[in-house]
């Protein structure tokens, strides 16, 4: 692994794009310690330590690493340019003007991302008018308050201050992808949660200083987190490999086709979506409960879906189940592909090109989706079991797992064929970073 990095910084080329990330990286996170005018950051910055946590808040703070809690100038980070990529996708599968776009190719996909950038500018507008007033209505719970001047003036400079941060950040992210290596929105996420990780082991070495986590249960702990990591890295490589063969065919002077190949399946189609759109509906009744914290029947449906208990448990799994399902039917169209493959003459041995074919991915795509939902949900709620029946102060969430595993493969994928192209040896044996297969009959 060292020489493979050592590889890396000869090649000038995969040597620009690294310090062109790793620079970028560190532009986030420094204007992540720029406060916005006229907020008090500590001041809320202890609201949500002691009563966001759990909440709607605190799960928009994790993806804008830190920043929300601070109101600095990236407190909306990322999520309104992800919030408008998610829109846009699910219109390219339920509006036929979108469809055609994203079937003229790189033309329809440029489009698609202008009218993804507008939106993030209307998106993030709204969100941050929206804080403005959520940071006003704070100084009524919070002694000395949060603003200094609430007013006009002040919710008209909040959205100029955090549209203008999301738009940089979206830059940030797109650069990085254009100049740099890997994804730009993920890896701006995932610089984000890893920014938290040194204060959770903080708070771990407190809890066994305190008394409060036995230094064996510690170490047992240490062990079943890289254990669950490594069964993170293996499941989310898995897939099903449906084998392919091209037909010969004569175009002008030349015989194109005859060769075999392989459509991957993924266990884990949807990736971290499902997690993100259930949580987000399993935490709103403690977000309502932080609006309305004198209300006795308020207080007793929160006490229901707290997490942890079995009421939670069980639709924070049904919920991770089903939009997986329903993320996986988006992002994959067994329809779409088949007809591709008929028009290039490739078809799968032993199955009628056409409809066949979509029946038979769609068949394999609804089996091997299961073990991949429910894989989802384990992870997700893992660490509520740990904390609520086993007293263990867990800080290591399953989103957050999935997240940096997906993106640091993602990232290794592509410094890998960088390396390859030139033939350097990879990361792994035999310069060959290679997936799990994973069959199903």
């Amino acid at each position: 692994m060292f020489g493979a990095i050592e590889s890396a910084f000869r090649i000038p080329e995969l040597k620009r794009r690294i310090f062109w990330t790793m620079g970028l990286l560190v532009v986030y996170r420094l204007g992540g310690h720029l406060p916005t005018p006229g907020v008090d950051g500590k001041a809320l910055t202890d609201f949500f330590d002691t009563q966001a946590q759990g909440t709607l808040f605190g799960l928009y703070d994790l993806f804008a690493g830190g920043n929300f809690k601070k109101a600095t100038i990236f407190a909306l980070g990322i999520m309104p340019y992800i919030s408008a990529s998610i829109i846009f996708q699910l219109f390219g599968s339920v509006i036929p003007y979108f469809e055609r776009l994203r079937k003229e190719g790189e033309e329809g996909q440029k489009r698609i991302s202008q009218y993804t950038r507008y939106s993030t500018v209307i998106l993030a507008a709204i969100q941050a008018y929206g804080i403005a007033f959520f940071l006003e209505s704070l100084n009524s719970q919070i002694p000395g308050g949060v603003v200094a001047t609430p007013g006009l003036a002040f919710r008209l400079l909040t959205v100029l201050t955090l549209t203008t941060g999301t738009m940089f950040v979206m830059w940030l992210g797109e650069t990085i992808t254009e100049r740099g290596i890997g994804n730009g929105i993920s890896l701006i996420i995932m610089i984000g949660i890893l920014a938290r990780s040194p204060y959770d082991i903080i708070n771990t070495i407190r809890s066994v200083q305190q008394g409060a986590l036995n230094p064996f249960i510690l170490g047992l702990i240490v062990v079943f987190m890289f254990a669950v990591t490594a069964l993170v890295v293996f499941v989310n490589n898995a897939q099903r490999r449906v084998p392919v063969q091209y037909a010969r065919r004569m175009v002008g002077r030349r015989m194109y086709g005859g060769q075999s190949t392989h459509i991957p399946l993924r266990v884990i189609t949807a990736g971290v979506i499902p997690i993100i759109f259930a949580q987000s509906i399993i935490i709103f009744p403690s977000t309502l409960g932080s609006f309305f914290p004198d209300s006795e029947v308020v207080a007793r449906i929160v006490n229901w879906f707290a997490p942890g208990s079995p009421l939670y448990i069980l639709l924070y799994a049904a919920l991770i189940i089903f939009f997986t399902y329903f993320y996986t039917a988006i992002v994959f169209n067994p329809v779409d592909l088949s007809e591709n493959m008929k028009k290039f003459g490739g078809f799968i041995p032993g199955i009628q090109p056409g409809k066949h074919t979509a029946d038979y991915l769609d068949k394999i795509l609804l089996r091997i989706t299961l073990p991949g939902a429910i894989f989802l949900a384990a992870i997700a709620i893992l660490p509520d079991l740990l904390i609520r029946y086993g007293n263990i102060p867990f800080y290591f969430g399953g989103t957050s797992l999935l997240i940096m595993v997906s993106v640091i493969l993602d990232t290794l994928k592509q410094i890998e064929s960088h390396l390859l192209m030139r033939h350097y040896d990879g990361f792994m044996r035999k310069g060959k970073m290679k997936a799990q297969g994973m069959r199903t009959n």
